[in-house]
């Protein structure tokens, strides 16, 4: 399975810190996700998400023990 973690607002509309799925690519997570949370799915164009620390396209497969992060555009810099 691959652990989602959510950060900032991407949390907030996902409404948990973190969870594990069981989707093949990321792709199909970013689908899933967008489906199942429209909140999220709102934000989810704009978001980084990373591949255990790298991003990757959504053909990336996701394999058991990856970490997905999930984070909103931040504001300053």
């Amino acid at each position: 399975m691959t652990r989602v973690r959510y950060f900032a607002a991407a949390e907030e509309r996902a409404g948990v810190p973190e969870e594990t799925r069981t989707e093949a690519t990321l792709g199909a997570l970013r689908s899933a996700l967008a489906a199942e949370r429209p909140g999220l799915g709102a934000i989810l164009p704009r978001c980084a998400v990373l591949v255990d620390g790298m991003r990757v396209e959504d053909a990336h497969p996701l394999t058991a023990g990856a970490t997905v992060d999930v984070l909103p555009p931040f504001a300053g810099g």
